[in-house]
C-alpha cells in the first residue's frame, strides 16, 4: 500500500445520500478477484447508458472537466449496505485517494482505509462549500495535521490513531505482519514440524 501523507488533487461532487456498495460496484462484477480493473465498473448503472459502456454525458464523472478528479465529495451514509471490499477496490482503481462524506458505512470505511483511500467525515456545510469548487481548484489533504486546505477554507478532520499511523507508513495488515518477518522465521525454525514429533 502506498503511503498517504500530504495529497493534493481536484474534487468531483456527488452529493447523493445513502450511496450503497451495490451502487458503487454492482453485484455482477463481484466474480472478478483481482483488485485491478474495477475502476471501469465504478458507479456502473449511473455512468453508462447501456451494457456497451456508452457513457451518460450527464453523469458528473463523465464530464470532461471532472475526469481527473481524485477527491470525491459526497453525501451521508456513503458505502452502506453489503460488506463487499470490491467497492473500495473500485474507488481506488478509478483513482480516488480521498472520500469526503457526512458519514460512512462502518465496514466500507475500514475497507477504504485498508486499500489506501482516506475516508473523511465532514459536516454538510463544509461539503456544500467543497462541492461548489471549480473543477480546476486544488484541495490539499494533510494527514499529518489532519487538515483539509481548500480555496473555500481550511477544515480539520478526525481519524483513529492506529489508522493514521498505517496510512502514513503505507502499511496494510500484510505489511504490518511483514515487519516481523525475521521473528516469524526464527520461530518457525525452532518449531518442529508435526511429522518430526513422531520420529523423536
Amino acid at each position: 500500500m502506498e503511503k498517504f501523507t500530504i495529497y493534493t488533487g481536484t474534487t468531483v461532487p456527488l452529493m447523493n445520500d445513502n450511496i450503497d456498495t451495490d451502487q458503487i460496484l454492482p453485484k455482477q462484477f463481484l466474480k472478478l478477484i483481482d483488485k485491478k480493473g474495477f475502476g471501469k465498473y465504478l458507479m456502473y448503472e449511473w455512468r453508462y447508458l447501456d451494457d456497451n459502456y456508452n457513457e451518460d454525458p450527464d453523469f458528473v464523472f463523465n464530464r470532461p472537466e471532472y475526469r481527473k478528479a481524485t477527491i470525491l465529495v459526497t453525501g451521508d451514509n456513503f458505502g452502506a449496505g453489503s460488506s463487499r471490499e470490491h467497492a473500495a477496490w473500485a474507488l481506488a482503481d478509478y483513482g480516488f485517494k480521498v472520500i469526503i462524506a457526512g458519514s460512512f458505512g462502518d465496514i466500507h470505511y475500514n475497507n477504504d482505509l485498508n486499500n489506501g483511500v482516506l475516508p473523511i467525515v465532514q459536516p454538510r456545510e463544509v461539503r456544500e462549500k467543497l462541492s461548489k469548487l471549480s473543477p480546476t481548484d486544488e484541495v490539499t489533504v494533510d494527514l499529518y495535521e489532519q487538515r483539509i486546505i481548500s480555496p473555500v477554507g481550511e477544515f480539520t478532520f478526525e481519524i483513529e490513531k492506529d489508522w493514521k499511523n498505517k496510512l502514513l507508513k503505507g502499511l496494510d495488515d500484510i505489511g504490518i505482519t511483514l515487519q516481523y518477518e525475521d521473528l516469524i522465521s526464527q520461530y518457525e525454525a525452532k518449531r518442529p514440524a508435526y511429522w518430526q514429533k513422531d520420529n523423536q
